[in-house]
């Protein structure tokens, strides 16, 4: 019990900063934390941190009696990524296409530009490096290509028919991917029928991820409160949209975008998605 107070009062002149380092906020001094910060789900094998998950669930527990941490009363999905295992398919065209068009690309780098943006941000950095002329080309080969690939063999996200059947929340869908792109690739998959009628997309807003405005829409669509909704996304800007919107995040891990890139303030970093009910459970 000493060391579980001695925990309880210092965690809170630690934060974390973007090189998943603790740092003490009064002298800057840190050390490492890699995968095993209190808010990380690691992959499975990986060691836990008995004392400072006790930690944090003991000060979740507080909060939530007091009155601080509304009950979740919705789940928010993404799409690609998330529910679908097609963002594997996109960046393998979007850097086909930047080799074919004259904007050589890596994965990596189609990751951190491209995944998680809509599809008029994505034509306005073409349109920035190439041209507005280039950008429509790139538009629309990459619509062609994706829909070719997705045809060609698309799946759900390994583990999310058993995450939604045990979930016992309302859900709904918000990607920054079209209706017309989500009702092709969800309905390759047979999950279309899972969310109709609670699809929400980035061009029913002005502003797509990184900014709330989406997910905030869909917390109104829904109508529920911001604060009892947390979003599954498995990009940067879409952590960084939950987080602005005021919603818990939970970041999954098991595909492109690396845990670090999810990791974050009210966020939740996972590797599998078979864990989310059970994550949402302790929330």
């Amino acid at each position: 019990m000493g060391i579980v107070r001695v925990l309880h009062a210092f965690l809170p002149l630690l934060e974390r900063s973007s090189n998943g380092v603790v740092v003490d906020v009064r002298d800057g001094t840190g050390f490492s934390a890699g995968s095993r910060s209190p808010t990380v789900s690691g992959p499975p094998g990986l060691p836990g941190v008995p004392l400072l998950q006790e930690h944090r669930r003991r000060v979740t527990g507080e909060a939530y009696a007091a009155g601080m941490i509304k009950p979740i009363e919705l789940v928010i999905f993404d799409c690609d990524g998330v529910l679908v295992d097609s963002e594997r398919i996109a960046a393998r065209v979007q850097v086909a296409l930047g080799a074919e068009l004259g904007w050589p690309l890596t994965e990596d780098e189609v990751v951190d530009r491209f995944i998680g943006r809509s599809h008029a941000a994505i034509r306005e950095q073409v349109a920035a490096q190439l041209g507005p002329d280039t950008a429509a080309i790139w538009s629309e080969r990459f619509e062609q290509l994706h829909r070719e690939s997705v045809d060609a063999g698309l799946a759900p996200v390994e583990g999310l028919p058993e995450a939604l059947d045990a979930l016992t929340l309302p859900t709904c869908v918000a990607s920054s991917g079209s209706h017309d792109k989500m009702r092709h690739t969800l309905g390759r998959t047979g999950l279309y029928e899972r969310f109709a009628g609670r699809i929400y997309s980035a061009s029913e807003v002005s502003q797509g991820k990184p900014a709330p405005d989406l997910f905030l829409h869909a917390a109104r669509q829904m109508g529920v409160d911001p604060a009892a909704c947390v979003v599954v996304e498995d990009s940067r800007p879409g952590v960084q949209a939950a987080r602005a919107a005021g919603m818990r995040a939970f970041g999954y891990a098991g595909g492109l975008t690396p845990a670090e890139r999810l990791d974050g303030r009210d966020t939740v970093v996972f590797y599998d998605m078979r864990e989310l009910p059970t994550l949402i459970a302790q929330r």
